[in-house]
């Protein structure tokens, strides 16, 4: 491959163009790294990196609540839409070490705070299959470019589904690890008990490499440990027993008929499939939503118009500095968040609230623990629904929450979760999710890939192959 080549692009400038033009109708790149800085990090790349590497000279995209450096870190706020930054994330550098090259930070929801990608404020981004929907939240600016063909691979984080749910809606893999195996050094915290980065990708083979890349104990982050898979009880080649949650609630009429389905399907190709009882699934949403927004609280405390973010123009004294900074730059999701979270923690209300929620999710997690004691995996939705339309049209933001029950579950469990391209429902994709026991990222990924033998995933209009 020479050094204007690219994947089959004739030079870096058309790349660079293509990326461009198809912006213009998905709005999900936040900024773009220029054609001339691209081209000299592709060379630099390609001399510095082995050439039997994988990912030498791939680009890829990064969602804009993760450090690259020399690239904007605005988290879709315009709180810190004039930030720089001034040092790249450990997952980030350790896929630069092997080659890869940054092209573009995108779009999501403010702080990570959303199911639509409508929550930022400096953009909305359009689904690749249809741009009057949604491309999904947080990371959907993520998933969008690779849905779109635009890069082969992009990073995104998951604090309650924000990899998978726009994966679902995008037709893509999108992968959760393990809470840990991946360090969160260089991600802007959210709720950080909660969040891992993750990969979005359209390729399982290329989801291993990347996964693999990244993953390991990172001196930076106190939080990482190191990647220990189990020594697997299946014989090679068994299928997994795959456990289905019983009497499952809150679907689609239409996403429940294509979950009913492809289960079907799944259990005539010969895998034994385990109904299972999870009846902590009902608690999910309150106590995922009192854990992050007392997080979150706690974290963006520190965005108060003095050493961080925004800084109003004028004021008297430091109490109506804070206040304006904040008011001017956070949204009303992120100040809802906050003062949910603020509430939670506040002396009289911590043990009603926050710790009984904290004692819901060890229940979860021993419940989530003891099922995997009767199945390898577990199968479910990623969201009740298909892409939902921007605007009123959509869901409203307290449904969106609602949803949320299916992918939070992985969080608050701390489990590695992959949410994989099941199909078509009404002309949209829609995507199922496997969970499985910690550090078995592995095996969740030689599932989904078995699965493409039982349905072929389609690609977005207009999707150009890489290759």
């Amino acid at each position: 491959m020479s050094d204007a080549a690219l994947f089959g692009w004739s030079s870096t400038a058309e790349y660079c163009t293509y990326l461009d033009e198809n912006d213009k109708k998905l709005g999900a790149f936040l900024s773009r790294t220029g054609a001339a800085e691209f081209q000299s990090a592709l060379e630099r790349s390609r001399s510095e990196a082995s050439g039997q590497n994988p990912l030498r000279g791939m680009p890829f995209a990064v969602k804009d609540n993760i450090a690259v450096k020399g690239l904007p870190l605005s988290c879709g706020s315009k709180m810190l839409d004039t930030l720089s930054s001034p040092y790249s994330a450990t997952a980030v550098e350790k896929l630069q070490q092997a080659g890869a090259v940054v092209v573009g930070k995108t779009n999501l929801d403010e702080f990570g705070m959303g199911s639509s990608c409508d929550n930022s404020a400096l953009g909305t981004t359009n689904n690749p299959w249809d741009v009057a929907r949604v491309a999904g939240g947080s990371s959907g600016g993520s998933a969008a470019v690779v849905a779109a063909g635009m890069v082969p691979f992009a990073l995104g984080s998951d604090t309650g589904g924000s990899i998978r749910q726009p994966a679902a809606f995008c037709g893509t893999y999108g992968l959760k690890p393990s809470y840990g195996v991946v360090s969160r050094f260089g991600l802007v915290a959210y709720a950080s008990s909660l969040e891992t980065i993750g990969i979005i990708s359209l390729d399982t083979q290329l989801l291993r490499i990347v996964f693999d890349t990244m993953r390991g104990q990172d001196p930076k982050d106190q939080s990482s440990r190191p990647f220990s898979p189990k020594a697997s009880e299946k014989r090679q080649g068994e299928k997994p027993r795959i456990g289905v949650i019983a009497d499952i609630e809150g679907l689609a009429p239409a996403m429940e008929s294509a979950y009913r389905e492809r289960l079907d399907l799944i259990r005539k190709k010969g895998y034994e499939i385990v109904e299972i009882e999870l009846p902590m699934l009902e608690y999910v949403v309150p106590a995922y939503y009192t854990i992050a927004s007392a997080e979150a609280s706690a974290n963006l405390a520190r965005y108060a118009g003095i050493r961080y973010g925004h800084r109003t123009d004028w004021a008297d004294e430091h109490g109506e500095l804070t206040e304006k900074s904040r008011d001017e730059g956070f949204g009303d999701e992120v100040k809802l968040r906050i003062l949910l979270g603020t509430y939670v923690l506040r002396s009289g209300f911590k043990d009603q609230y926050y710790l009984r929620a904290q004692k819901i999710r060890t229940l979860l997690r021993n419940e989530i623990l003891s099922a995997f004691q009767k199945v390898d995996q577990i199968l479910s939705p990623v969201f009740p629904t298909t892409a939902f339309p921007h605007g009123d049209a959509g869901l409203d933001q307290f449904q969106q929450k609602l949803a949320d029950k299916f992918t939070a579950t992985a969080n608050l469990a701390a489990i590695p979760a992959l949410a994989f391209p099941a199909g078509q429902s009404e002309g949209l994709p829609f995507g199922l999710q496997l969970l499985g026991p910690e550090f078995s990222e592995h095996k969740l990924i030689d599932t989904a890939s078995a699965f493409t033998e039982l349905w072929e995933p389609k690609t977005a209009p207009g999707f150009r192959e890489w290759r």
